[in-house]
């Protein structure tokens, strides 16, 4: 099947005998035109079906209609939560948002971007969930605005929201350690990725400076899902019981919480057995028992500040290289001093 060629300005034009400028005029409302005209260039477009590329006409009005945002899946709250910081801020001023999914499908991020590129969309918003971007998407980067959530990439200069990852991790740890806690483990994020790299960084600054060598303390490796989470502990339970650490350091809520599963499967108590920590302060997290102590990022406002740099750029503006967030730590129940005999 041969696909339809779109009709374009210009075929309206031909079909209404008129010029370009004159369609122009019509769909704009931005110069006189003869009823006589008005009327052939209208029953034009209704017997060609022609509608505007809002897209072209977005970008010569230096703003947008269209802009995509691309996130790794909805399973996880943190990135559920900064889309819809991205859909208040684009519905404030009437811009649609294409919500781009690669983990829903097969289909490979590099294809999405493909697409979003043929698409014409005004500007992304790219949440990773590899710690690379494909290549397409710098291509868009070349002709329209890209901007970064909870990522940085080094050596591309990239506008990017994002969050004090490295300060949050380092007092999550220190808070840790204040509990009496020197036996530890960390399960991080996916090496590859900026935040991971920046939370490991912050723990082992805290192991640092309470006198305990980061390389001594074992680090798992996670993905950020749940079920990461859970694997990895149940590694840390193969070991011999005097081997376990008294505390488990989460780059995230939701390995957490697949450790906390884990553990209790298996007849251990959290935190008399094993105090647990995450990193992001899923709305969940304060609903489990017991409650998580988390490190809070501020999710929506990430999203809703990513929108308005997207914006910002489109419109001509100067846009900040980054804008930083503060992360705070949540102290709830997940954490205890050690047992006397551990």
């Amino acid at each position: 099947m041969v696909a339809r060629r779109r009709p374009t300005m210009k075929d309206v034009a031909e079909h209404a005998n008129v010029s370009i400028s004159t369609v122009s005029y019509v769909l704009n409302g931005s110069g006189p035109v003869a009823p006589e005209r008005r009327n052939r260039v209208l029953d034009a477009i209704r017997l060609l079906d022609y509608s505007p590329n809002e897209s072209a006409r977005s970008l010569k009005r230096r703003s947008a209609s269209t802009v995509a945002m691309v996130i790794p899946d909805l399973t996880n709250q943190f990135f559920a939560m900064v889309a819809e910081g991205v859909q208040r801020a684009a519905s404030a001023v009437d811009v649609l948002v294409v919500l781009v999914v690669p983990d829903a499908t097969e289909v490979p991020e590099e294809n999405y971007a493909k697409l979003l590129r043929s698409q014409r969309v005004d500007g992304v918003i790219y949440l990773s969930g590899t710690g690379s971007m494909p290549a397409a998407i710098y291509d868009l980067a070349r002709s329209g605005p890209v901007v970064l959530v909870d990522e940085q990439i080094p050596g591309r200069d990239l506008p990017a929201v994002v969050c004090n990852s490295r300060r949050g991790a380092r007092e999550v740890a220190a808070h840790v350690l204040a509990q009496g806690h020197s036996k530890l483990a960390v399960i991080g994020g996916p090496p590859a990725l900026w935040t991971a790299q920046q939370r490991l960084a912050g723990y082992r600054e805290a192991f640092a400076g309470a006198g305990i060598d980061p390389d001594e303390v074992p680090v798992y490796a996670g993905d950020y899902r749940q079920e990461s989470g859970a694997t990895a502990a149940a590694r840390i339970l193969a070991e011999p019981a005097d081997k376990r650490p008294t505390a488990l350091i989460c780059a995230n809520d939701l390995m957490a919480i697949g450790a906390i599963e884990c553990l209790k499967a298996n007849g251990l108590s959290v935190p008399q057995d094993m105090s647990i920590v995450g990193f992001d302060d899923q709305p969940i997290s304060s609903l489990l028992t017991p409650r998580l102590t988390s490190v809070r990022q501020p999710a929506h406002d990430m999203g809703f500040r990513a929108a308005k740099m997207l914006f910002d750029l489109l419109e001509g503006k100067d846009g900040h290289v980054a804008d930083h967030l503060p992360a705070i730590v949540q102290i709830r129940d997940s954490v205890c001093p050690p047992r006397e005999d551990s």
